[in-house]
């Protein structure tokens, strides 16, 4: 499954469009790299996000092509979730 459609089905970010952009800006990596909307999301993947200042790092535990909201959360796992913090 594509990214950017993992991200939504997940619920991880609302829209799929707004998951490309995120993508196209290179917001998202995906085991350290960065990656673009059509990378393909396997379980085991670690994703991370940035979301303005806040990082939060995933790994993905189930692949499904939809899903109810009350089971989204069974497709991924929080690793991290903390503030950027820029030193000048």
């Amino acid at each position: 499954m594509r990214i950017d459609k993992y991200l939504k089905v997940s619920r991880l970010i609302k829209r799929r469009t707004l998951a490309k952009t995120m993508a196209d800006n290179g917001r998202i990596q995906m085991n350290g790299k960065t990656v673009k909307a059509s990378t393909t999301v396997s379980i085991g993947d670690q994703l991370t996000l940035q979301f303005g200042q806040k990082i939060v790092k995933i790994e993905v535990t189930n692949v499904f092509d939809s899903t109810k909201k009350e089971d989204a959360k069974y497709m991924y796992k929080y690793l991290e979730s903390h503030n950027e913090v820029n030193h000048e």
